[in-house]
């Protein structure tokens, strides 16, 4: 089914905040006693019961996904927890599934979005049109490389186990891409299904199921200190691309197109909450997923350092071409190969947001270059 449209986004120019809304009738109102020479003393309390009136307003329910217990997802903790949603009258829920299941969310109607990760996004758009990629928030995860102890370089992983959560799932891609670094290729390696998330993949190194695996930060530097190797990291390449995608159903964006717009400016929120305030942004972490706070600080230090979540979250055409060009497998080569992306990943939301001046009020106008550069590397 698809999400019913919200009464308060009807009008084209219409995206209020609601306490913002009744902040903007107290003035309309003042001013009109003002004009008349009256006293405002006589409005208080009409303006105080049609403030209550708006803010006792039902919040839209919406669900979103997240595919992964990861850093990816640290924007909508912070958004959950800092009251974003609910200012753009949202009551988000938000709800772990991994993929394809995650996929299924959102085709389904269950989910009205999920933060995806954008080869998997690329596939599934292509065999199913409904889907629409809109924007990118995030461009890659710390995602280590990790191997046994006896292992010290890619190269001496030929023949050995590799772990992944599914063939074709984003860490298998990241593999692929680190392990050709060193002139290997899949067929190099024997790739063991674990079939959950990055902490049972970590189990299964620790417990010799396997020789190696992609791991992220902070879980790979537990194992670090346990003497398992990180033979490599996708954040030590500008040419591995990771980043996650935005993805809706296409009748999303044409019967609610403000539902949209409301659901990335309050993810966009929660992402200048990051930058602005680390204390805050370490809090909403650890009470979603609890985790060593010395070893968040290092990944919060290192996001922060790289900028690794984008403010202008335009999907590069880049990012895009390295999917087609490193797919997970023939058939999926010539499915991406054969497919018109043009039809399925929409920058015009970004557009949109941009051109209203949405970035250069949350950010300030030093935010301008960063909207000309990323807009001109945007997929087209």
């Amino acid at each position: 089914m698809n999400p019913k449209p919200m009464q308060m986004y009807h009008h084209p120019e219409r995206r209020f905040a609601r306490g913002a809304r009744c902040g903007s009738l107290t003035t309309l109102i003042i001013g009109y006693a003002v004009i008349g020479r009256m006293s405002h003393r006589f409005f208080l309390f009409p303006i105080a019961l049609v403030c209550s009136l708006l803010q006792s307003q039902p919040l839209h329910k919406v669900t979103i996904n997240f595919a992964s217990r990861t850093g990816t997802t640290w924007p909508l903790y912070i958004a959950k927890d800092a009251g974003s949603f609910e200012k753009y009258g949202l009551d988000a829920n938000i709800v772990f599934a991994v993929h394809p299941a995650a996929i299924a969310m959102v085709i389904s109607g269950e989910a009205v979005m999920t933060n995806y990760p954008l080869e998997q996004a690329m596939l599934a758009a292509s065999k199913d049109a409904s889907l629409a990629i809109v924007g990118s928030p995030f461009r890659k995860s710390l995602f280590a490389l990790m191997a046994a102890k006896n292992l010290s370089n890619v190269r001496d992983l030929k023949g050995k186990r590799f772990g992944v959560s599914q063939i074709g799932d984003a860490p298998y891609n990241y593999a692929v891409g680190l392990l050709a670094k060193s002139g290997m290729n899949p067929r190099d390696v024997q790739w063991v299904p674990i079939g959950t998330d990055v902490n049972g993949r970590a189990a299964a190194l620790v417990s010799g199921r396997v020789d190696a695996t992609m791991i992220t930060a902070p879980v790979y530097f537990k194992l670090e200190q346990q003497g398992f190797k990180a033979l490599a990291n996708t954040s030590d390449y500008d040419d591995i691309y990771a980043p996650t995608v935005y993805v809706f159903k296409k009748t999303t964006l044409a019967s609610n197109p403000k539902l949209v717009d409301a659901l990335i400016e309050a993810h966009t929120e929660a992402i200048q909450r990051f930058y602005n305030d680390k204390p805050f942004a370490l809090k909403a972490y650890l009470k979603h997923m609890p985790d060593d706070p010395a070893d968040l600080e290092r990944v919060y230090d290192r996001y922060a350092m790289t900028n690794t979540f984008e403010r202008v979250p335009y999907l590069p055409a880049a990012a895009v071409q390295y999917m087609i060009d490193h797919p997970v497998d023939e058939q999926a080569a010539a499915q991406m190969k054969k497919f018109d992306f043009r039809t399925v990943i929409d920058n015009g939301v970004i557009d949109r947001l941009l051109r209203e001046g949405y970035f250069e009020k949350l950010f300030g106008p030093g935010i301008k270059d960063e909207e000309s550069k990323k807009a001109k590397l945007a997929f087209r």
